[in-house]
């Protein structure tokens, strides 16, 4: 089985049906349309439920250490300062300096220009360094640009990379052309591991999410994201549940565990919660782990600790005890 965080590994070829599917335009068309429609009321009733399970005492105390290992710590703003991402660093690798039982953050995204300052920081730390690429967030670009933007990164010492797909491409119905560049920079990432955000707030439809899933996953992708975090909306729970429904399905077809990552307007821990809960029944515990789900966020980091400071003393921080992001 191909884990999503198997570093440099070569994809097994896709099964049978699968293989045939991304062999031309027609019959990737054909496949991809003849995936299961989502029921919309369905989807969204069932996230609701989900999302009003609660959990207690020493369930959510793991809960919060679990969710603050799947955080990306994210900056990515044109203002960006290399200071700015070696203070975000710092605070990936010791989230509250007070406590050193608190956990280290997942990983740091930066722009490439910045890997290499976040890898000064974090080098053989454990925690990763992640770079968005290919033209991110529009990806509107020439191939090849993005193809540089991609080695940019990896060169500079990223084990990451979130590219963008192209969605004038996929909602004109050009999959092949998606289907290609997600492999094309695919090879262009190695040996790091490949982000696909769909940006789900431009797909229109929850079928057009669930197609957009299998087409990321088919062409290599080991995790697939949510969105950019530049266009609204974000993360919500109807399409992160449409989104762990495909990779559950594409393990039984496949054998392979493909990460998800929910992305923009996650700040809570309530709605960090909400969102393993959702994990743990839709596609299972093996998705509980930094190594197959993470969090795009760079708020949600402080709420998780305010949390945590008021399980263990009974009282919650200021809010300027943690740094503001």
């Amino acid at each position: 089985m191909l884990g999503p965080m198997t570093a440099g590994a070569v994809l097994s070829p896709l099964p049978g049906e699968l293989s045939d599917a991304s062999g031309s335009d027609a019959s990737l068309r054909r496949f991809l349309h003849g995936l299961p429609g989502v029921d919309h009321v369905g989807a969204e009733a069932r996230a609701a439920s989900l999302g009003t399970r609660s959990i207690k005492t020493t369930a959510k105390a793991f809960a919060l250490d679990l969710a603050i290992r799947m955080v990306d710590l994210t900056t990515l703003e044109g203002a960006d300062t290399p200071g700015k991402v070696r203070a975000l660093s710092a605070k990936a690798l010791r989230p509250d300096p007070a406590d050193s039982s608190c956990p280290s953050a997942a990983a740091v995204c930066v722009y490439p220009d910045l890997v290499a300052t976040a890898r000064d920081v974090l080098g053989g730390s454990g925690v990763h360094v992640a770079s968005v690429a290919t033209a991110f967030p529009s990806g509107r670009a020439a191939r090849h640009v993005k193809l540089a933007d991609t080695r940019t990164a990896v060169e500079a010492g990223a084990d990451e990379v979130d590219m963008v797909i192209d969605r004038g491409a996929f909602l004109s119905g050009r999959y092949l052309e998606v289907f290609e560049e997600i492999v094309a920079v695919r090879e262009a990432a190695q040996p790091a591991h490949l982000k696909v955000i769909l940006e789900t707030g431009e797909l229109q439809t929850y079928d057009n999410v669930r197609r957009a899933s299998w087409l990321a996953m088919m062409a290599g992708a080991d995790f697939i994201k949510t969105s950019t975090g530049k266009v609204q909306p974000a993360a919500t729970l109807p399409v992160t549940l449409v989104m762990l429904e495909a990779v559950r399905d594409f393990r039984v077809a496949t054998g392979r565990i493909i990460g998800v990552k929910p992305a923009g307007g996650i700040r809570t821990a309530k709605d960090a919660i909400k969102h393993l809960v959702m994990v743990n029944e839709v596609a299972g515990p093996d998705w509980l782990d930094p190594d197959r789900f993470r969090f795009g966020a760079s708020s949600l980091l402080n709420d998780l600790l305010m949390q945590r400071t008021r399980m263990a003393t009974g009282r919650y921080s200021g809010p300027d005890y943690f740094t503001v992001d």
